[in-house]
């Protein structure tokens, strides 16, 4: 950006998976409580992304009614996953309503499972991102993404799944490994990914439901 130039404003996509088939990773460690700690991590995400002072607007794809309610209450756009063929045909379908709406932004997809997540890391990821047509960021495992970005006018061509991160440089999209940027980087989907969220510090729901679970509290 040049300096007269305001920065870049996003609109970011999350997907957010039925509650009965989200963190199934984490049944042994969550038990019971396994769909109400989904619903925390991803409505302590949506809240952090609506802190960022470069996000105009989050929309989340969903198709269940429990966490469209808590994320609509938040202040997110919800759409339903009408093409129900996947996740990254839900991001491109999220992503197609933005830029009816709002094209002067950039798009991001976002995992909805970054508990952890400090809006001013992302502001720094995300002016980062405004340099390159398409970027992303890796996961703390090194093998995933947890942001994909498109500038206006640029393609947007998520890869999220197995082996991400080597798909969206094969797509040429820039990626930002940049300093201070851990709570952008860390998903959680194992108790291990859990323990290490808590120990960045996660938002308030996350934190609370955490706190039932024996696995944690035995091994925090």
């Amino acid at each position: 950006m040049t300096q007269n130039q305001p920065p870049l404003q996003w609109s970011l996509v999350v997907p957010v998976k039925v509650l009965a088939k989200a963190k199934t990773r984490m049944a042994e460690a969550a038990g019971p409580h396994r769909q109400a700690l989904a619903l925390a991590i991803a409505a302590d995400t949506v809240a952090a992304l609506l802190r960022c002072e470069r996000v105009q607007r989050v929309i989340v794809v969903t198709d269940d009614p429990v966490p469209a309610a808590e994320l609509l209450a938040l202040g997110a756009m919800i759409v339903p996953d009408e093409p129900d063929a996947g996740l990254n045909p839900a991001l491109t379908h999220g992503a197609a309503r933005i830029r009816e709406t709002a094209p002067e932004t950039g798009v991001g997809a976002i995992s909805a499972d970054l508990p952890a997540l400090r809006p001013n890391e992302l502001t720094h990821v995300l002016d980062a991102a405004a340099q390159s047509p398409e970027a992303f960021v890796p996961d703390a495992a090194g093998t995933g993404t947890t942001l994909y970005t498109a500038r206006p006018g640029a393609p947007f061509r998520p890869a999220f799944g197995p082996g991400s991160r080597a798909a969206h440089r094969a797509l040429g999209a820039q990626e930002l490994l940049l300093d201070d940027i851990t709570s952008v980087r860390q998903d959680v989907d194992t108790l291990q990914d859990l323990q290490a969220a808590l120990t960045l510090g996660t938002g308030p729901r996350t934190t609370r439901i955490a706190a039932q679970l024996p696995a944690v509290r035995t091994t925090a």
